[in-house]
């Protein structure tokens, strides 16, 4: 099969792979670029997925980040619905399924994450869902009618999201999870419980400190068996459970990982001229001074976009500080930096538990800010946690509202 070369290659149809081609093309508008993604839509956004195409704020053509006519224009070969089953970093080609090969000068690894799978009896059963693709938004839309059933495992970022936008579409939800309340790991836990109790107050039966054992099948109905022996019949399973970085391929290659993909400053891998950006990377964070891998859309948008620069010859340090975002019924929210809730938290608020800040404090330092029903104030938080200053619990109210 004839071999083609390309002076950019980006494995990885989502949003960082995209935003890279606007990256290179900051700075070369002539070198040769391939996009090769294993989802057989044009990339687009997730975050519509679990938000706003459930609440008729978005239509299905609207979530695509760049009509056909951006890649052409930009001279983008696009391959779609195929995957690369090798990297030879020394010959500087890559190997696809179908077997055909392409080299490159620069090679970018936007592989993001997949869903993590239950290690119990009928997770993988016909119908059950691993939540992350536009068509699994697809399948489970097409089942959400109103009247129907839904058990949502999982009670974190996509659980929650997932939850609340199959009640909104009049399903009647039971959520499962481990945890002592939704978002545990990055609410402290009186808001956990205050919005537990928003979604137990718009019908959603919680199920927390429980596990799946077991879930089974009989005619079109999903039987789930929790660990204590409960038992939810339901017409949806659907899975929210969290994801894995998709480091396989650079693995393999002996590409540096750990819990992502290792890069440098400027986004490279151990191997000079392939980098790395998105849901992926695990990255040096300047402000908070140590390494990290953000799974959201904010970050795999600049850092793509970022590492398109570099991979052109920009050679700048990524030291920008993603946000991310979420909508839990009337609860929306932004945050930014460290967010963890085992940290010490001190809340500024307007509306308790409702509308506020939540500051996350290490060693007297702000180190994240969680901004409840408080908008466009993300760039204020970034200062403040720039700064590094030691601060009191005083100093902090109305430091952002």
């Amino acid at each position: 099969m004839e071999e083609r070369n390309f002076t950019y290659i980006i494995i990885g149809g989502g949003l960082a792979g995209a935003s890279a081609v606007t990256g290179i093309r900051e700075s070369d508008s002539n070198g040769t670029i391939l996009l090769i993604g294993n989802e057989k839509h044009l990339p687009y956004d997730r975050p519509p997925l679990s938000k706003k195409l459930w609440f008729g704020k978005k239509k299905l053509g609207e979530i695509f980040i760049h009509p056909q006519d951006f890649y052409d224009d930009n001279g983008v070969t696009l391959m779609l619905g195929v995957a690369v089953n090798a990297i030879d970093p020394r010959q500087k080609k890559i190997t696809t399924e179908k077997g055909q090969c392409f080299g490159y000068e620069k090679l970018l690894l936007a592989t993001g994450a997949r869903p993590k799978i239950l290690a119990i009896s009928g997770a993988a059963l016909e119908g059950t869902c691993y939540y992350r693709s536009l068509d699994d938004y697809l399948k489970i839309r097409s089942q959400a009618s109103p009247g129907k059933s839904a058990v949502v495992i999982g009670g974190g970022f996509i659980g929650s999201e997932l939850a609340a936008a199959l009640t909104i579409n009049k399903v009647n939800v039971t959520m499962v999870f481990p945890g002592p309340t939704l978002c545990h790991h990055i609410f402290p836990d009186y808001l956990g419980r205050a919005i537990q109790q928003r979604y137990e107050d718009n019908g959603v039966r919680i199920i927390c400190e429980e596990k799946p054992a077991a879930i089974a099948k009989r005619g079109d109905l999903f039987m789930t068996i929790t660990e204590s022996g409960k038992r939810i019949q339901s017409d949806i399973v659907v899975m929210g459970i969290g994801a894995m970085p998709e480091i396989k391929l650079a693995r393999s290659s002996g590409i540096e990982t750990g819990n992502g993909i290792v890069v440098n400053g400027y986004l490279q891998t151990s191997q000079p001229d392939i980098y790395a950006a998105g849901d992926n990377a695990l990255f040096p964070y300047p402000t908070l001074g140590q390494a990290m891998r953000v799974e959201h859309w904010d970050n795999a948008f600049n850092q793509g976009k970022w590492a398109g620069r570099n991979m052109a010859g920009a050679h700048e340090p990524y030291t920008y500080m993603p946000y991310f975002f979420s909508d839990l019924f009337e609860f929306g929210y932004e945050a930014v930096g460290e967010i963890d809730s085992s940290l010490e938290t001190y809340a500024d608020w307007q509306k308790e538990n409702d509308t506020g800040v939540v500051y996350y404090l290490r060693n007297g330092r702000v180190r994240g800010a969680l901004m409840c029903n408080v908008w466009n104030q993300v760039s204020l938080a970034r200062k403040l946690i720039q700064k590094g200053e030691m601060i009191t619990r005083t100093s902090l109210q109305g430091a952002i509202i």
